[in-house]
């Protein structure tokens, strides 16, 4: 089978959870067996514009032309989408469809959806099409209205239900012409459904392919230390983290204990929130999270914001790291509350509930074993591969 694979950039670095995603689904569908050709920005630091092979997979890039958000709001695209649709883009893309014997096409994120109504153009006339596949990284419409809801200055809040509107046009109108949707968590299935349950919805859910510590034991000799592993380049990631770290901040200071986020932020970001705390270090971008997860003994997963899966959690599980999160901040991993995750309804609640189970070893150990026992199967990428081969094929 041949794959037109539409997407925002080349995965690589796969910095974040967006590229480990779709890299990891291009990686595991070229595996799978199928002929994979892929459309995309070039990214700074990663491979220059142009076309390569890489075994079974193709890559056409088109170069990166940043675009402000104050730009995009004259677009009828959201920012999502205009970011990625450039004259370059569009060209490569007329170029691709032009060819014969596409077996699938594939809309990997809404940042493509500008890309639904070419496509439709170029297989108008055609007596048989591709399959055409929704990849989805988030239920954006529900997302971006939730985000915007949650800001707290209330011209960007303006803006963002703005951002929220347009991004839910673009969302419905591109499930609307695909033939298949891809949910990353069933709970984002269920919110596609409620709007088209005529359509073929499909739960895909990453995988891993990281380190896995096959047995690690929690003891006094850790500091008391609590990690957070992120991107934190998104707004509703700063907004999440800001949030915590100001409730959770004193209290850690209060009680002799540690937060140490680590992840890459805006330095200005960055920088405001270490002039007011005490007991938080921020590493900025780092080489390997591991050497932090090895040295603290837990992690927390503080996301009011931002829906999705998680791919951290996959961090954390496999590292064997025990879990304290919001509730609702865990979709798409089976994890269990009290058994496997601690959940709590508001970022104190969360930050107490970490100094209580910090010390509390027994608790600890048994949490991360129970959750590696949980995940350990679920979460291999060849199987996302075959899925979406199986999505390709005429019903």
């Amino acid at each position: 089978m041949r794959c037109l694979w539409v997407t925002l950039a080349d995965p690589e670095p796969r910095h974040n959870g967006q590229f480990v995603y779709s890299g990891g689904l291009i990686d595991a569908l070229a595996a799978a067996g199928a002929e994979v050709d892929v459309l995309g920005l070039a990214r700074d630091g990663g491979p220059s514009r142009g076309s390569r092979h890489d075994g079974r997979t193709r890559w056409w890039l088109a170069r990166h032309q940043p675009r402000s958000r104050w730009t995009s709001m004259v677009s009828i695209l959201p920012h999502i989408a205009d970011r990625c649709h450039t004259r370059e883009m569009a060209e490569l893309l007329n170029g691709l469809l032009a060819q014969d014997g596409w077996s699938g096409i594939v809309f990997d994120g809404l940042s493509v959806g500008w890309a639904a109504a070419p496509v439709m153009a170029a297989l108008g006339g055609r007596r048989t099409r591709p399959r055409l596949i929704y990849v989805s990284h988030n239920h954006e419409e529900s997302l971006r209205t939730q985000i915007a809801r949650h800001h707290p200055r209330s011209l960007k809040r303006y803006v963002m239900q703005l951002e929220a509107l347009k991004t839910a046009r673009l969302e419905r109108t591109l499930v609307d012409r695909v033939d298949v949707v891809t949910a990353i968590t069933p709970e984002d299935a269920e919110l596609y459904r409620a709007c088209r349950p005529d359509k073929r919805i499909e739960v895909l859910t990453p995988g891993y392919q990281g380190r896995q510590v096959a047995g690690r034991r929690i003891t006094a000799d850790l500091p008391r230390r609590a990690v957070i592993v992120g991107s934190f380049d998104w707004i509703a990631k700063r907004m999440n983290l800001e949030e915590f770290v100001g409730a959770a901040d004193p209290l850690f200071a209060a009680a002799g204990a540690e937060l140490c986020v680590v992840g890459s932020g805006e330095p200005a970001f960055l920088d405001r929130l270490r002039k007011s705390v005490s007991a938080t270090r921020f590493t900025g971008t780092v080489a390997s999270v591991t050497p932090h997860l090895d040295t603290a003994r837990i992690a927390i997963v503080p996301e009011r914001s931002g829906g999705g899966f998680k791919l951290k959690i996959l961090d954390y599980v496999f590292n064997r790291m025990p879990i304290l999160a919001l509730a609702g901040s865990v979709a798409g991993v089976p994890l269990r509350h009290a058994e496997s995750v601690i959940l709590f309804p508001d970022h104190r609640a969360l930050a107490e509930g970490a100094l209580r189970a910090m010390d509390d070893l027994a608790l600890l150990n048994r949490m991360q074993d129970r959750a590696y026992d949980d995940c350990r199967t679920q979460f291999d990428w060849m199987t996302r591969g075959r899925h979406l081969l199986s999505a390709m094929a005429p019903s």
